[in-house]
């Protein structure tokens, strides 16, 4: 196993502030939620408070990203929290957030920031500026606060040193690096950044604290699962996940392509849970997808094995928005599973199943189509044994299975049967 794997033996669980905030979360919230996770989502496993995009950004305000505004900045062109939104500063909200027993992520992008250049601030512990080190011909395509980096200069990667050397002083537990998953700056490979990937997992191993590496945004290339295993922790299958069934029904055909590359310390990212009260740059506005999608998003997130990242704001979530977040037998799967695989899909409907470490096996049937549907599965050692079966969201016992599983399930519904063999 490699070092950088323990990181994240499981899968990472938390929240993040971009589905409710944007780009303008503040501290005050980012600690609102941090509270909440501690007191009611701790037991159940959540542990990471991430602060995502633009946290340099004085002026953010919504989700839209100010062309070239200015930004908070040391004198060596590494970017720190606006102190009109982050008045105590980094290091001091993840020692709070430590203290409640929990971890603290921030948002990076890719390469060095533009306004670094301008000013030919100094690369630290080097003769070199920014200006010697920046590829503004790299940049990226939807943001312009960065510029890439000349990544053959040893320069270069002094300033990724350098940026991951202050993340470790501030007490930083996971870096969720954008526009170097999928970078589209080539035509030809949209997984033009993997060099970055090297140089920052470099930088992350040199800076002496462990730190999840998390790569966004997607959809990441499966021909490179072997680079991105080898470099990062989580990495994102999907562009920008929110709460539209499409999304949550295109995710059944990009599990199935990650399914053999899902291991400790290595998770293909199904991208962050849009449940709850989202957009809060609008005033707060409830998750668009039914309850029976939620529970379907929820339970092939978990089969699957993929990174949770609530993106809801927690101080308001009911108790349906709980009862997803708190489902124990769930969630022990998704951090405890093994051989996850597809047993079958079509337009209208898919089977997945799944074992845990204590030995009892899952199936979850899913109605992807827009009427009810009955779905049925017959997985090969169904047949071999006799079976106590147990459905995980209702809690309701099965008669004795025979050689196959099947459901009445309403349109975008699920069924995940826990089976155990009887005797054990």
């Amino acid at each position: 196993m490699l070092q950088k794997d323990r990181a994240a033996l499981c899968p990472p669980m938390g929240w993040n502030s971009w589905d409710c905030y944007g780009a303008s979360v503040t501290e005050e919230a980012l600690m609102q939620n941090a509270r909440f996770m501690a007191e009611h989502l701790k037991p159940y496993g959540w542990e990471y408070v991430v602060c995502d995009i633009q946290w340099a950004e004085p002026t953010a305000d919504s989700c839209e990203y100010h062309p070239f505004a200015a930004l908070a900045m040391d004198a060596y062109g590494r970017l720190l929290p606006a102190p009109n939104r982050f008045p105590s500063g980094f290091r001091a909200i993840a020692d709070s957030i430590h203290a409640m027993g929990l971890k603290f992520g921030i948002h990076i992008m890719r390469g060095i920031p533009r306004q670094a250049v301008y000013l030919d601030a100094k690369v630290l512990g080097t003769d070199a500026t920014a200006r010697d080190v920046a590829a503004p011909y790299h940049e990226c395509h939807w943001n312009t606060d960065m510029y890439g980096l000349r990544r053959e200069l040893p320069e270069a990667q002094a300033y990724y040193d350098s940026i991951f050397a202050l993340y470790a002083e501030w007490g930083v537990d996971l870096v969720k690096v954008d526009d170097v998953a999928r970078t589209d700056y080539n035509p030809a490979d949209s997984y033009d950044g993997a060099t970055d990937v090297e140089m920052i997992r470099r930088a992350i191993d040199r800076s002496g604290r462990q730190m999840v590496l998390s790569l966004s945004p997607g959809p990441a290339k499966v021909e490179r699962a072997w680079h991105l295993c080898q470099h990062a922790n989580m990495w994102r299958i999907t562009d920008d996940m929110w709460d539209r069934w499409p999304q949550v029904k295109a995710m059944f055909e990009r599990c199935d392509a990650w399914q053999t590359h899902v291991r400790p310390g290595c998770w293909p990212d199904c991208d962050m849970l849009p449940l709850g009260t989202l957009r809060m740059f609008n005033g707060g506005e409830p998750c668009l997808l039914t309850r029976d999608e939620q529970r379907t998003l929820m339970t092939l997130w978990c089969m699957f094995r993929s990174p949770l990242m609530m993106g809801g704001e927690l101080t308001r979530c009911d108790a349906f928005t709980l009862s997803l977040l708190q489902n124990e037998e769930l969630l022990y799967l998704d951090q405890h599973g093994v051989g996850a695989r597809q047993l079958s899909r079509s337009g209208e409907e898919a089977a997945w199943e799944a074992q845990d470490e204590r030995g009892a096996r899952y199936v979850g049937l899913f109605n992807l189509s827009d009427t009810d549907r009955k779905v049925q599965a017959a997985p090969s050692w169904l047949a071999q044994g006799a079976w106590r079966a147990r459905e995980v969201w209702s809690g309701a016992l099965l008669e004795r299975p025979g050689a196959s599983l099947s459901a009445q399930l309403p349109a975008h519904g699920c069924a995940l049967y826990k089976l155990e063999e009887e005797g054990e």
